[in-house]
């Protein structure tokens, strides 16, 4: 027999208890347990008089499904590549290889992935997930760093399958943005965005500078869960919060009013400020704001544990030297590294083109291992 169809053979072998582990970390007999009590559901009389309610049954239902059916085609791929091996042993046939080869590599980058998705255990981490950029000091050229996080962190979530809506969009005077703020929709969004929630540091000679000079720049990337109205047992009153109206203006072209309809919302007791100005309404700026400021609020609640929302205290993080969670490097050298996982590639263009999956998956296996690299 060839060699290699032997050596196939062996990692499918290999992999055989990977893959039976991962249906203990989905909790497989569990989910179809739950699909069958959602089913029972939606056959009973009168499912759809609550619309509202009923719509969520029948996401969660095809989630499970989905699940499910990812996991048995897994499954079924393993057991084709192991036939394909044992027929090629019995018919000495070279011809299959190339189908192995891919089937293999296909297999494996899918448990790869679906092991990743099993550490998503947080209580939010199956969330959409509301991600704001803010450039820090420096004007044109940290205002432009900016502008290019977003567009990296947009095409990331383009090639993940995600879709993205903006909700605020201030423009930089000359070049780039001051700050923005959109929702990542899809199952796992914050989870998979989570870490990469902190300061982003660029070193590069400024095309601004007409001196080329190399030059630093800052900005800070906030990523919070969407969290849903009815997920918390407390209420944001309109004594609560400051509400101030505007024109809008920036990206989105027609999609954008430019009737002073764009709302936003200062929180008094913490000084939070959310802010929307891309729904077509001013009351519609309005409703997105307060799950935008609601989702702060609990999400800080949770992070630092406090006991209620009066705890929240509304502190900013630096935008600085010292404080960024990773370090973009096109002059002298190109190198893109996290100051905490250590992952790190020299493939600047890709990374800033949505290649962002490694920094994502180092980050979970961190958070999953406890292994963090120290500064």
């Amino acid at each position: 027999m060839n060699i290699e169809f032997d050596s196939y053979k062996q990692k499918l072998n290999d992999a055989k208890p990977a893959l039976e582990a991962l249906a203990d970390s989905l909790n497989l007999e569990g989910l179809r347990r739950e699909l069958e009590r959602l089913h029972a559901m939606q056959e009973a009389p009168g499912f759809w008089d609550d619309p509202e309610k009923s719509q969520k049954i029948v996401v969660k239902t095809r989630q499970s499904e989905n699940k499910i059916e990812r996991y048995e085609k897994m499954v079924s791929s393993w057991e084709d590549l192991m036939t394909i091996c044992e027929m090629a042993e019995e018919e000495d046939d070279d011809s299959m290889l190339p189908e192995l080869k891919d089937g293999f590599a296909a297999l494996t980058e899918e448990m790869e992935s679906c092991r990743l998705e099993t550490l998503l255990t947080g209580k939010y981490d199956k969330n959409n997930a509301l991600m704001s950029f803010q450039a820090g000091a420096g004007g044109t050229e940290a205002q432009d760093w900016c502008s290019m996080l977003y567009r990296m962190y947009t095409r990331w979530a383009e090639r993940s399958g995600f879709t993205y809506k903006i909700l605020d969009y201030q423009e930089g005077e000359e070049a780039g943005i001051k700050s923005a703020s959109i929702m990542i929709e899809g199952e796992n969004a914050y989870g998979f965005l989570k870490g990469e929630s902190g300061v982003h540091r660029l070193v590069r000679v400024s095309p601004f500078d007409a001196n080329a000079r190399r030059q630093t720049s800052f900005s800070a990337i906030e990523v919070i869960p969407e969290i849903e109205d009815d997920s918390e047992d407390f209420e944001i009153r309109p004594e609560d919060y400051e509400m101030q109206v505007f024109r809008s203006s920036g990206a989105g072209g027609q999609h954008i009013n430019k009737t002073s309809s764009a709302v936003r919302l200062i929180h008094k007791a913490t000084g939070i400020v959310v802010s929307c100005q891309t729904e077509r309404s001013q009351f519609q700026n309005k409703e997105t704001c307060l799950r935008m400021l609601r989702s702060k609020l609990v999400e800080i609640r949770e992070r630092e544990h406090l006991a209620t929302i009066a705890d929240i205290k509304g502190v900013q993080q630096k935008i600085e030297w010292g404080s960024q969670i990773r370090n973009y490097v096109f002059m002298p050298y190109t190198l893109v590294k996290d100051t905490r996982t250590g992952c790190e590639t020299s493939n600047v263009n890709a990374v800033m083109d949505g290649a962002l999956d490694p920094f994502v998956e180092a980050y979970l296996n961190c958070l999953a291992s406890g292994n963090w690299v120290q500064k």
